[in-house]
């Protein structure tokens, strides 16, 4: 199993909240649902994702759109640059105002799909301990990678881009299927959306009460 080795607390103010899962596997609908619903309740909710519109975001989005991926170790340095820049910039600073954060992908996607280059999952994982903050939840959504192809492919009407190969999506799949972490929620991505969200959300608002 992949593990946190020296767990750290969670942040002491906001709530951050992390969707994890493959390619087409539904987390920009459940984050999109869950912002919805809590803004609903009069909660404060900032709503982002990995890769991110800054400078490196936009270089990662560019070198996977072009199909021509850069080595291994360059793109986690990427991904890496990019992350403390949204770390410090905007996760930190909504966190600390007690405001709710909602993200699309953080960095147990950076340990699946540079891990399934051949990078070391667990010294990925280690690596982020020095400076990302625990989510509070993180909701795995698993789907088999065929699936999620087939939903890049068919139901978002989209060409998948370099990280989105039916081997790459599989190997990630098997990173995923690995993790003990705390704070980890796995749930079925082929559940219908309105259930899966029933579910989320029921977790959120008992967390949220115990802040």
């Amino acid at each position: 199993m992949l593990h946190i080795t020296s767990p750290p607390s969670p942040p002491s103010s906001g709530l951050f909240l992390v969707f994890e899962g493959l390619d087409g596997s539904g987390k920009s609908t459940q984050c999109n649902l869950l912002a919805q619903a809590l803004q609903e309740r009069g909660y404060t909710v900032v709503q982002t994702r990995e890769p991110t519109q800054g400078p490196w975001g936009q270089k990662i989005r560019t070198m996977a759109n072009s199909g021509q991926r850069v080595s291994a170790d360059e793109e986690l340095s990427w991904f890496v640059k990019d992350r403390k820049e949204h770390i410090s910039q905007l996760i930190q600073p909504a966190l600390q105002q007690n405001h709710i954060v909602i993200q699309d992908r953080y960095y147990l996607s950076t340990a699946a799909y540079q891990g399934s280059r051949g990078l070391d999952v667990q010294q990925i994982i280690d690596s982020h301990q020095e400076f990302a903050p625990l989510p509070h939840r993180t909701f795995l959504l698993d789907i088999p990678a065929e699936i999620g192809l087939q939903r890049v492919q068919h139901s978002r009407g989209e060409t998948p881009d370099a990280f989105e190969t039916l081997t790459s999506l599989q190997a990630c799949a098997d990173v995923f299927h690995q993790l003990d972490y705390p704070g980890l929620i796995q749930l079925d991505g082929q559940l219908p959306a309105t259930t899966l969200h029933e579910i989320i959300l029921r977790e959120v608002l008992t967390v949220a009460s115990r802040l």
